[in-house]
């Protein structure tokens, strides 16, 4: 049996109807960025299709599963990475003192196949160090599955300074990277990640741009330090957040293509681009964590559903402290049940034919693309944060955020809605967190949680 399909107009008309005269246009809304969302989407609207998808694979895993080990001694650390990695992760990703030295990083990765599983880093400003130490760990081996991460300029936005000039940590990043390029040539070099406007409240839009002047300003560091411009591209993987915003997250994620095939065009190259999606940490609760798993979901299939080429989440206590084992294998298995039961990546770019998110897609690449273009008007990444041009852009955003949560126009499940009163525990692992002291010199991109100012009223 077949049913007839209304059209635009007749569900407009319809639309019309349940308003009871209402206009239609009632229904729109604007977010941070000042993109209207309306509430119809087709022929009426205007939009057209758009695809920006990552091939999948019916055979194989769609994307590379990553788990997030955070430590500081080398033999517990390298417990929960064989602990990971034999139970459905792909690859992994360091954090903690255990990358100061390549002795304490090479017993965190013993046992470890590197040519098989990917090791990344997230080193902060010590990123070069980490690498030379990575390097050293996987004793030349040309087919190891490096991943350096080098990221000095996020480490420079959210601390508001470092320890020499962001331009000479930018070079000694770049010259590392040339350094390690002969040697390991499946390794990927820097991370042009947009994650630190995320998490200190930014839009959508400047998320993607903060991250598209990244890939230019580690782009231009490297052709400084002697490689190619097609070499720095393809030695750059370019980080993003996911959160339990799903549509937008996905489509945030689609739109970083078509804003990184604009970049390639810019440099007269062709690199495809290597998106990781890590979950947003200021969506998390500490009060009450267990939701957090709903909220870790959603964005597990935000990165899965929007094309990520690899997705880490992190563990549902992480608001709290460093994740323990349980934390881990949730944030693990999570991944797994979105890969092998709901079989998200076996097909390419699921969003394609969403007139909603193909025109979402596209009003988050204009948009980001634009705010740009205004970065680099300023003289490049670099100078727009010294020159306090992003930040205060990035405040407004937030204070849109925490206006919505406060007049309840958006809620927070657990926190501002449906409030547990009796909580139950969740344990959490001990960790130095604290951040060197360095001399400032432009105001800090400083990371938030929205769920902190509600959790400070319920005690």
């Amino acid at each position: 049996m077949s049913f007839p399909i209304p059209s635009p107009l007749e569900w407009r008309e319809a639309a019309q109807k349940a308003l009871k005269d209402r206009p239609i246009e009632s229904l729109m809304s604007l977010d941070a960025d000042q993109l209207v969302t309306r509430p119809l989407y087709a022929g009426a609207t205007g939009v057209q299709p758009i695809s920006a998808p990552r091939p999948s694979d019916s055979e194989g895993r769609a994307w590379d599963l990553r788990t997030l080990v955070e430590g500081d001694d080398a033999e517990a650390v390298n417990a929960a990475v064989l602990t990971d990695l034999e139970n459905g992760a792909a690859s992994v990703v360091l954090k903690g003192r255990v990358l100061a030295d390549s002795g304490p990083l090479g017993r965190a990765l013993e046992g470890v196949a590197m040519e098989l599983a990917p090791v990344a880093l997230d080193a902060g400003i010590d990123g070069p160090d980490a690498a030379n130490a990575l390097a050293v760990t996987a004793k030349g081996s040309p087919r190891a599955q490096l991943r350096f991460h080098m990221d000095p300029v996020s480490a420079f936005a959210e601390a508001g300074g470092a320890p020499r000039s962001v331009e000479e940590h930018l070079s000694l990043a770049a010259n590392t990277a040339a350094r390690h390029a002969g040697a390991y040539p499946e390794a990927s070099f820097f991370m042009a990640s947009g994650r630190v406007a995320h998490e200190a409240g930014g839009s959508a839009a400047q998320e993607l741009a903060f991250a598209a002047a990244s890939v230019v300003a580690h782009a231009k560091a490297a052709v400084d330090a002697g490689m190619s411009v097609e070499a720095a591209l393809k030695g750059t993987v370019v980080g993003l957040s996911v959160d339990a915003e799903y549509f937008d997250s996905l489509a945030k994620l689609r739109a970083m293509r078509l804003i990184w095939a604009g970049l390639t065009r810019a440099f007269e190259v062709e690199a495809p681009a290597v998106i990781e999606a890590r979950s947003s940490r200021r969506m998390l609760a500490a009060r009450d964590p267990w939701p957090n798993l709903l909220r870790l979901t959603a964005a597990g299939f935000a990165g899965a559903v929007g094309g990520a080429d690899v997705v880490v989440l992190d563990g549902f206590t992480r608001a709290s402290g460093r994740s323990d084992a349980f934390a881990r294998r949730q944030a693990r298995n999570t991944q797994l049940v979105l890969m092998e039961e709901a079989h998200l990546g076996r097909v390419d770019d699921p969003a394609a034919g969403s007139w909603y998110l193909d025109a979402r897609t596209r009003d988050l690449a204009e948009a980001g693309w634009a705010e740009f273009q205004m970065i680099e008007a300023e003289g490049g990444l670099v100078e727009a944060l010294k020159g306090s041009v992003i930040q205060p852009r990035i405040a407004r955003a937030r204070a849109l955020k925490e206006a919505a949560l406060k007049n309840g126009a958006a809620q927070i499940i657990g926190v501002t809605k449906y409030v547990d009163a009796d909580v139950r525990p969740a344990p959490v692992e001990a960790g130095d967190e604290t951040a060197a002291a360095v001399e400032r010199v432009c105001e800090p991109l400083t990371p938030i949680r929205f769920a902190a100012a509600f959790e400070a009223v319920i005690g």
